[in-house]
């Protein structure tokens, strides 16, 4: 077993070459040309096709086969060039390739523009007859909410003016918050009495420290340099959420959830049933922060500790081998495919976790729909929380893994089921560790701590962000929302969320400013997804833990249905629920109780 002081933290590096040899190699170089071509030649064919009619059905599937083909070929080369930006930072040349493939993404929007057009006006009866063609074999779902969107869309030259003005309008207010965000400092007041200036890339990390102090004199000075861009915030947040609201007017979108909703493939109904069974049980998430902090003799949590470790003293660290294999063993014991699946991943190189510098922060699971191959980005350090991304990423990898056998365009899920599998790989390590002697007692209490953390974050942390973006926008479709009133809306809300769970002036006023979630310009309301995920997957893990190993067929139908059906619908026909209703969600809260008695008895049996 290793220390903190002996354990250098190891980990593997990853093969690329299966998307291409090298980069700006001949092969990759002529990829991007003929894709280019491909684009440009798609483009002038859907220009002179007249919109879908008995006549021109067999054109038209071929050119949504087209559409479907060059989503895959950009997505390629796209997760190629955003894998070897992520280990080398310090390249220009990467950063630069992605923004010229983000060139060709408007171009592709365009072609997506002229489908659209195709079938905004077209008959019923020729819409069902492009749904028998070939073309369209397993692809029904996605057409059917194409054509949606194209009963929601402009004029085709409204709509290509905005896929030219996005570039430099809504997503450059993205890239502003990015650029002035990624280079802000802050100044830090250690206990000792030291004062230095730090990144802010490192002040969340510093808020979830053990100790009271450090994270809150991290949680100030981080405020008082984000207090000096509200300006610049408030002005980013209110132009993308302007231009978000102008077009769903001119789109004629009733409100302003009904495209996040749709993205999400999730009916209103759904999530009004979610947040109902949050609020009737939202008691559950509270006590598990009032019991962590009655530990520390207070009553209460500040906004800025909700991912505040617990105060132990346990230094232990694991190496990338002993990590790997707590992983694989986990797997192994619940679920043998799935271990059988890691066991070929890290034998093929498709893992990318090596601990060294140069790499961005952060983990994700990528892959090629051509070369039907994930990848998986992480940066190990030999920490039980480096063990739990390891699992959840794996996660992801299978279930892109489980649809891989279906067409590209059925494979393509909503963030709402994104992280069902993610968790339901969490939850299976956790159930490993918990019948691993080698894991100490602390640091099964601190395992125990960061899932029930997790939760919480999940029930309470992102039911602030839902909430007050709900404020937002009720106020900004009268006119931009200043500074003051945002502040306002963001402490109003969480005070109302946490209840007494949150002490008095422990609020993070500006929480609104420094969350990167709501500057998202690609994606509306990147919050209730997730709650949703979550959720869904504590489900799936309870029916495990409940049906053991028989489950596992049905959880696979359910992944597999993912990519061609609203939540409602793989809701129902996987496990036959009905997710419209507040008591199916309500199982997943209240399922947490145990673990919380489990964690407040642990936490009494240390003072």
């Amino acid at each position: 077993m290793s220390t903190a002081a002996s354990m250098a933290p190891q980990g593997v590096t990853w093969d690329l070459s299966s998307y291409f040899p090298s980069y700006n190699g001949p092969e990759m170089l002529a990829f991007k040309q003929d894709l280019e071509n491909d684009i440009a030649e798609v483009l002038r064919q859907t220009a002179g096709l007249e919109a879908l009619n008995s006549g021109n059905i067999n054109a038209w599937a071929d050119v949504f086969l087209r559409i479907e083909d060059l989503n895959v070929r950009r997505g390629h080369l796209g997760s190629y060039l955003n894998n070897l930006a992520s280990t080398d930072t310090q390249s220009e040349d990467y950063p630069q390739a992605v923004a010229a493939l983000s060139v060709l993404g408007a171009q592709s929007v365009k072609i997506e523009v002229e489908f659209q057009r195709a079938l905004k006006d077209c008959s019923d009866a020729d819409f069902e007859a492009l749904l028998q063609t070939e073309q369209a074999s397993g692809a029904e779902y996605a057409l059917r909410r194409m054509r949606f969107l194209a009963s929601h869309s402009m004029s085709p030259a409204e709509e290509k003016l905005n896929a030219d003005l996005a570039v430099d309008g809504i997503h450059a207010w993205g890239r502003l918050y990015d650029k002035v965000s990624g280079k802000l400092s802050f100044e830090m007041r250690w206990p000792d009495g030291r004062v230095e200036s730090l990144p802010i890339s490192r002040w969340r990390a510093l808020m979830a420290d053990s100790d009271f102090n450090v994270g809150r004199s991290a949680f100030e000075g981080g405020n008082a340099t984000w207090e000096g861009v509200a300006d610049t915030c408030a002005a980013a947040l209110n132009g993308i959420a302007g231009w978000r609201l102008t077009l769903n007017r001119r789109r004629s979108y009733p409100h302003y959830l009904d495209i996040a909703l749709f993205n999400n493939a999730i009916s209103a109904a759904s999530v009004d049933a979610m947040y109902t069974a949050i609020h009737e049980h939202i008691e559950i998430p509270r006590e598990y922060y009032k019991a962590k902090a009655r530990f520390t003799g207070r009553k209460s949590v500040w906004f800025f500790e909700r991912e505040a470790q617990l105060p132990l003293e346990d230094s232990r660290k694991y190496s990338w081998n002993e990590g790997s294999d707590m992983v694989a063993g986990a797997f192994r014991s619940a679920y043998p495919a799935l271990a059988d699946y890691y066991s070929d991943f890290l034998d093929k190189r498709w893992m990318e976790s090596e601990s060294r510098g140069g790499k961005r922060p952060g983990a994700y699971c990528t892959g090629s729909a051509l070369t039907r191959e994930q990848r998986v980005y992480m940066t190990y350090n030999g920490t039980l929380g480096d063990v739990g991304t390891l699992a959840h990423e794996m996660g992801h990898a299978w279930h892109s893994h489980v649809l891989k056998p279906l067409r590209p365009v059925a494979r393509m899920y909503p963030s709402t089921l994104a992280e069902t599998a993610s968790i339901f790989a969490e939850h299976i390590l956790a159930q490993g560790m918990a019948g691993n002697s080698e894991v100490s007692a602390t640091q099964k209490l601190m395992m125990l701590d960061e899932s029930l953390s997790g939760a919480a974050i999940i029930i309470l942390d992102i039911a602030v962000r839902y909430e007050f973006e709900r404020a937002f926008h009720d106020e900004r479709m009268k006119g931009e929302v200043s500074v003051s009133r945002l502040k306002e809306l963001m402490v109003d809300t969480q005070q109302r969320i946490w209840g007494d769970a949150l002490e008095p002036g422990g609020e993070d006023p500006l929480f609104w400013a420094s969350k990167l979630h709501f500057y998202i310009s690609q994606a509306t309301f990147y919050n209730f997804p997730y709650t949703v995920g979550w959720m869904l997957a504590r489900t799936l893990a309870n029916k495990l833990r409940q049906e053991g190993p028989d489950f596992l067929s049905r959880y696979e139908d359910f992944l597999r249905l993912t990519g061609s059906a609203t939540v409602e619908d793989v809701v129902q026909r996987s496990l036959g629920e009905d997710c419209t209703q507040p008591e199916f969600w309500a199982g997943a809260i209240l399922s947490l109780q145990p673990e919380i008695e489990q964690f407040k008895q642990q936490l009494g049996a240390l003072k």
